[in-house]
């Protein structure tokens, strides 16, 4: 029995909150950007000890600067705040379906 493993064909910010991914089964996918913010999965963002979500503010003008490829897994985002240790695996993003508000 084989198992899919989601990687991205193509990735682009659509407009200022939009980023896309099409995935390499064609799937689309739409998130907003300050809501992946809000979701980072780094340690400075979520307790290492207890897995809880640290209510952190999060500026409503943050963009991504940079995206870079982690390995065949995951991406790793730059934040125009200077946060950047958020790595997103594809199969937490193909989860989380965070659309534009």
């Amino acid at each position: 029995m084989s198992t899919y493993i989601p990687t991205v064909q193509e990735i682009w910010q659509a407009d200022e909150r939009t980023l896309c991914i099409v995935w390499n089964d064609q799937t689309h996918s739409q998130y907003d950007v300050v809501q992946l913010r809000k979701l980072c999965p780094c340690a400075q963002c979520v307790n290492e000890m207890t897995g809880e979500r640290r209510d952190l503010p999060v500026d409503p003008s943050v963009r991504p600067v940079d995206i870079t490829s982690v390995g065949h897994y995951a991406l790793q985002i730059q934040f125009s705040d200077g946060h950047r240790t958020g790595i997103y695996s594809f199969d937490s993003l193909r989860r989380m379906h965070v659309q534009p508000t």
